[in-house]
């Protein structure tokens, strides 16, 4: 079995935006943020079908990835603006968690090198909402961290489009392959 190497990037990018796109979901699940668990679920069963695509050549699944690939970038620079503070947008806001609850970043109270103290009221202590707890120091800042998940999905996308002007042809000899592997069933 022949490998073009557009192919095999392609199919390299697809499984880096696999594994990194479930690392990130498995923390906004502890963080309960609704919107991008959503985004990241179906951002998930896109790559999967993009995957399937590229290595079963169908074409479909390649540009039905590929377009998604530009909703998805699109979603990643709106979190980073989110969690920068730009254009209007808050990083306190309810936006991600729906409105639902109150939960925020995982990465809040959970930083590498974060170390909390609860208040120091002694009728307090015994509760355990997260918001009852102060995060004193932290190395990265729990924004950064969220905006430096993006940056990595936003550079496989990026390194995805570089590979964009072989992807016509992809798509297109996929096509080619599909029609002709139809005319040979329908000869036998």
């Amino acid at each position: 079995m022949g490998c073009c190497s557009a192919r095999c990037t392609l199919i390299l990018l697809c499984c880096l935006q696999l594994v990194t796109a479930l690392e990130r979901q498995v923390f906004d699940f502890l963080g309960y943020q609704w919107a991008p668990i959503m985004v990241n679920f179906f951002h998930i069963i896109v790559v999967i079908l993009g995957l399937f695509g590229v290595i079963q050549y169908r074409s479909r699944y390649v540009i039905m990835y590929l377009l998604w690939t530009l909703l998805w970038v699109g979603w990643n620079v709106f979190v980073s603006c989110l969690y920068l503070d730009l254009g209007g947008l808050s990083k306190d806001s309810d936006i991600l968690s729906l409105g639902v609850s109150p939960h925020r970043s995982w990465w809040k109270d959970n930083g590498p090198g974060c170390e909390g103290e609860n208040l120091p009221s002694a009728g307090w202590q015994n509760q355990q909402n997260p918001e009852l707890s102060t995060v004193l120091s932290c190395w990265l800042e729990y924004q950064y961290i969220e905006i430096l998940h993006c940056i990595v999905q936003l550079l496989i996308s990026t390194l995805l489009y570089h590979i964009i002007p072989t992807a016509p042809g992809i798509c297109l000899c996929l096509l080619c392959r599909q029609h002709l592997f139809r005319g040979r069933r329908q000869q036998l």
